[in-house]
């Protein structure tokens, strides 16, 4: 998975199980690109505590992830709306039958 992608993911899960100040960092070099020397000079902190605490954020959340699998099962199951919404658009009319069963095995999974 693209880095960003999963660092959005992982965010938007267990972002509010960090602290006020590290979901404020995260925030401005993750999703608004600020370099860490800009983060650092707003908030009064070195640049390289700026990195220590993205990096500490970012296994933070990695281990969330890795007790709770949340992102992993909402991918899971996208993937599989994915598949139903794909079925819809190729069952024709008469085979209603057809798409009941094959959207139903695809929800057995879930």
């Amino acid at each position: 998975m693209e880095k960003i992608l999963e660092q959005t993911l992982l965010f938007d899960f267990y972002g509010e199980l960090l602290t006020d100040h590290q979901k404020q960092i995260y925030e401005d070099v993750v999703f608004r690109d600020y370099s860490f020397s800009e983060v650092a000079s707003e908030r009064g902190i070195s640049r390289q505590g700026v990195h220590d605490l993205i990096k500490r954020c970012n296994k933070i959340l990695q281990e969330y992830e890795s007790k709770l699998h949340l992102v992993e099962r909402f991918l899971a199951i996208k993937g599989r709306v994915e598949k139903m919404e794909s079925s819809l658009r190729e069952t024709k009319q008469p085979d209603k039958e057809k798409l009941i069963q094959q959207l139903n095995s695809i929800l057995e999974n879930l």
